[in-house]
């Protein structure tokens, strides 16, 4: 496909960086560090931790690891929320010459386990609210050394204490758990400090994270995410932000809000290592689901950057203490990890002015492939442009491309896409083509400036007697109708069209009816797109970043509310 994208960049992004600017992520660790020490690089609970600090504790934590014999190339697993703990330990972990290995805090014992095994995790630093899960599946796994974080490790002595105290005897959030051979986080960096930190002599093509896909489309795999995948990421994000980072008033902080997990490859990056690269500070908010505790958080700061997922803004924007936070310093409010709805895009241009750049990605990339320009003045509906150093191609089922104007799975090709998935050649083999392209599931179209859309993923996609409806565009429909909060729309059998139409719904407002879905259905969808079941209920199903989980809603069907 000509990159007929290029002739929309906004001005002062160029088609092509250097993505080899620094050798590893462990070298643009060390600049970012190094080079803005006396910055606030993250805030928690009012508390705030210069880069210093966090180059301190990292280098300590560093030591700690390879004091325990662990040899370069080991993976060490991470399962915590946005605590301060979680940079430090995985900067130390990159630090050692060691691999990532995120895991998310949700997961069950079986899901656990099943990701210790896969990677061959030999250690993994966990905070004590999950040591339980942990502690079930201890004896299966490979993961012999444990690191044990508590909520307030590093709040200081008074305040640390008592944050403890409340997580674990007033709210109660720390299950019983016995692990015996577990260090307690603090006391690893104690120990470090009296050891010697080596540095290790890693290279672009050593790798640098095993992230797991979230497993809603199958078993989880590991994607292999290289130094240079990471760092190339990481460079694309910083150009393709410019225009909005010119408008932060010289020699202010650019500040951004963590609300997504930075286990999750889009905070990850995004967030973290993007703010090392800027030295921009990033406010952690530990539980995203507390909408009054985030809008809170957000009320005592001045920031720039809000990625986030459409549940996430949805849920901010139609909160009554939404107008506590002063909106009126933000930039870049980034939509990804799902589709953002139309509805939720124009409330909140409503009520900040600041418009959602929807944006694309997976696991597998590192995760950027595409985004909206972050000077647009409205939401565009599409997953915008390719980032710089990026190529999107439609393929058919063969792996031809198809021609202008239908429908193809989006491959993708730059030097943000994986090596692979971690010790499975059959996986790798099937999506990524003779030519380098990534095949991602996902189905969309390009327009003539080239902005891609999604129409879908390929196995959510519903086919209702030959015709293919895409839940996206019925659930778009839905969450544009007044009273309606969310929606999610699946495919579930039917005798005479083979699928029909499932869409659950969460009320906005609770006068809301069954016949009032059903008319605006009517006068918005074709015949053989509109549901034919509807199902009310208090919450949809999500991942812990907040993607619905459709496939719940097909095989988990819900008494009617």
């Amino acid at each position: 496909m000509d990159r007929i994208w290029l002739k929309n960049y906004p001005d002062g992004v160029p088609a092509e960086i250097d993505v080899s600017l620094y050798p590893s992520l462990v070298a643009l660790i060390d600049e970012g560090l190094r080079h803005h020490a006396a910055k606030p690089a993250y805030k928690f609970m009012g508390k705030a931790y210069s880069f210093a600090q966090i180059d301190d504790a990292s280098r300590a934590f560093a030591a700690y690891l390879q004091g325990l014999g662990l040899q370069a190339g080991d993976r060490v697993a991470v399962m915590m929320p946005n605590l301060p703990q979680y940079p430090v330990a995985v900067a130390g972990i990159l630090r050692a010459g060691l691999v990532v290995v995120n895991v998310n805090p949700l997961y069950t014992p079986r899901e656990l386990e099943h990701q210790l095994k896969d990677s061959g995790a030999k250690a993994i630093v966990i905070v004590e609210n999950f040591a339980s899960t942990l502690q079930q599946v201890a004896r299966e796994v490979p993961t012999k050394h444990v690191i044990l974080a508590a909520m307030g490790d590093m709040l200081g002595l008074v305040k640390g204490a008592i944050v403890n105290h409340v997580v674990r005897k007033v709210k109660k959030m720390v299950p019983a758990f016995e692990l015996p051979q577990a260090v307690r986080f603090n006391a690893a960096l104690a120990r470090g400090r009296s050891q010697t930190w080596t540095p290790p002599a890693t290279g672009p093509d050593d790798i640098a994270v095993l992230q797991y896909t979230g497993g809603t489309t199958g078993v989880s795999k590991g994607a292999v995410l290289l130094h240079r995948n990471l760092v190339a990421n990481v460079l694309q994000c910083e150009a393709w932000y410019q225009p909005a980072l010119r408008l932060i008033p010289p020699g202010e902080q650019y500040t951004a809000i963590s609300a997504l997990p930075l286990y999750h490859i889009f905070g990850f990056n995004t967030n973290m290592m993007l703010g090392l690269r800027l030295g921009g500070c990033n406010i952690l908010i530990p539980n995203p689901r507390d909408i009054p505790a985030v809008l809170k958080d957000l009320s005592r700061e001045r920031f720039h950057s809000l990625p986030a997922v459409n549940t996430l803004f949805g849920a901010l924007a139609n909160h009554a203490e939404f107008n506590s936070v002063d909106w009126s310093h933000l930039k870049i409010s980034v939509g990804g990890g799902m589709a953002v709805q139309q509805a939720t895009a124009k409330l909140w241009l409503e009520k900040t002015g600041c418009p959602i750049c929807e944006g694309y990605g997976l696991s597998e990339t590192s995760p950027v492939a595409t985004c909206n320009p972050v000077d647009t003045k409205a939401f565009t509906g599409t997953i915008g442009l390719p980032v710089p150093n990026t190529e999107l191609a439609l393929l058919d089922d063969d792996g031809h491309e198809v021609p202008p104007g239908q429908s193809g799975e989006i491959a993708i090709r730059g030097p943000q896409v994986m090596a692979g998935y971690w010790q499975r050649p059959d996986e790798t083999a099937k999506v990524m083509t003779a030519d380098g392209f990534f095949r991602t599931g996902d189905v969309g179209m390009v327009d003539e400036r080239g902005y891609f859309r999604i129409v879908d993923r390929k196995k959510d996609m519903i086919l209702v007697s030959g015709f293919n409806v895409y839940p996206n565009e019925v659930e778009d429909v839905i969450t544009q109708m007044p009273g309606v909060l969310e929606c999610a729309a699946v495919g579930i059998p039917d005798e005479k069209a083979g699928e029909a139409v499932k869409v659950v719904l969460v009320k906005k407002d609770p006068a809301v009816t069954e016949a009032d879905v059903r008319a605006w259905c009517e006068a918005n969808l074709t015949g053989y797109k509109r549901p034919r079941l509807i199902e009310f209920r208090t919450e949809l199903p999500k991942t812990p970043v907040g993607k619905v989980l459709r496939r719940e809603l097909r095989d988990k069907p819900a008494s009617r509310a």
